[in-house]
């Protein structure tokens, strides 16, 4: 089986195992596409970033059916990847690169990226929340979980309300959540975070977009516009 056959295969077995339309496969094929974009003049293995970017969600549907908060869709995607690249035949060290990148893409999570293959998926599907695609992503959630278009109230007593473990801990209750307080939670700070200079350029013009029309947002809700 040539690796073309294998990604193909990873493909369909990873559009089978997304959990919604933020989700789903599209957003797969958009971080999948800005991974080869963010790599080109890289020295990467571009079959170790296709493969991580194809399986990069798939604990999701886990972690979003978990009541407890206690399951991470980055720990449990790499441990299904494992099993689904071992049935393959993909080679063991392959498997390892394609691992760390999956367990190290989470904003939230405490592991960091360490490979350039890992940083370049991390940075891919960050710029995905963000600009146009983002806030749509954004409410795609929000009617997901009955959560709020809009929410003003202070964000420190917010987060001590509703957010387990400090800024960027787990929410608690979703239907008091909003894409406003995730942006001035996450979103507004991606760009920090980010490791390559494409992708930190890419962040600029994406987040100006999203915060200009949260700022657009609130007049209208206020009823200034």
């Amino acid at each position: 089986m040539t690796f073309d056959d294998k990604l193909n295969k990873i493909r369909l077995i990873a559009g089978k195992m997304m959990s919604c339309s933020a989700h789903d496969c599209d957003h797969v094929d958009r971080v999948y596409n800005l991974c080869l974009m963010l790599a080109k003049g890289q020295k990467v293995d571009l079959q170790v970033l296709e493969i991580a970017a194809l399986l990069h969600d798939i604990g999701r549907e886990a972690e979003h059916n978990d009541k407890t908060g206690k399951i991470d869709h980055a720990k449990v995607g790499a441990q299904m990847a494992e099993k689904i690249l071992k049935d393959l035949g993909v080679d063991d060290e392959k498997i390892e690169c394609v691992k760390e990148c999956i367990l190290s893409h989470r904003f939230r999570g405490k592991i960091l990226p360490k490979s350039l293959e890992a940083k370049i998926l991390f940075d891919a599907d960050k710029l995905d929340t963000l600009g146009a695609i983002g806030i749509a992503r954004s409410y795609v959630w929000v009617g997901k979980n009955n959560a709020k278009i809009y929410t003003d109230r202070d964000l420190n007593s917010y987060v001590n309300e509703n957010i387990e473990g400090g800024v960027f801990g787990r929410i608690k209750d979703k239907t008091k959540h909003s894409p406003q307080i995730e942006f001035d939670l996450k979103f507004g700070k991606i760009k920090e975070k980010l490791f390559t200079k494409k992708a930190k350029k890419i962040a600029t013009q994406r987040t100006k977009f999203y915060s200009d029309f949260l700022k657009r947002l609130e007049k209208e809700i206020k009823g200034k516009l």
